[in-house]
């Protein structure tokens, strides 16, 4: 099973890279953890926000792999504690696809990709750089494997 997180924008700082790619190695083989990068829509005069998320939705949906199961990332979704959200997974787990991790560009994610979500996440009430929240969500799912590992990393 992969787990794939696919983030809008590209050119993250070192410390971005090198801890998302941390979290990412420290993963079992049989849950790989893995960024596909998306091209952010072109800022420019003229394209409303909604035009910008939609091209950059495409970009998203090309990158999805077959079948997965799509978990978006958003200010607006369901919060959950680190155990409800290891009991979350266990579930998703046992439905066997490949796990999408969505996280949007400047301007968010198109509604229709929402609704589309069979999942839709916050990672915290603060507003959170991109880059971090790659960084956070990593840790998040590196945790989560622990927890059912029963690996020390994790403690109550």
């Amino acid at each position: 099973m992969k787990l794939v997180v696919i983030a809008v924008g590209g050119g993250q700082p070192r410390w971005v890279e090198e801890g998302f790619a941390e979290y990412a190695r420290r993963m079992p083989p049989n849950l790989r953890l893995e960024l596909r990068e998306v091209r952010a829509e072109p800022r420019v005069s003229g394209k409303t926000p909604e035009q910008l998320m939609g091209a950059e939705a495409e970009r998203i949906r090309a990158a999805l792999p077959k079948q997965a199961m799509l978990v978006v990332l958003d200010e607006r979704g369901r919060d959950a504690t680190t155990n409800e959200l290891a009991e979350l997974f266990v579930r998703w787990q046992t439905d066997g696809r490949d796990m999408a991790f969505v996280i949007g560009g400047p301007d968010g994610l198109d509604p229709r990709l929402k609704h589309d979500a069979d999942w839709t996440l916050r990672l915290s009430s603060l507003t959170l750089p991109h880059g971090l929240a790659r960084v956070l969500l990593a840790e998040c799912l590196y945790r989560v494997v622990s927890i059912h590992q029963r690996h020390p990393y994790h403690r109550e």
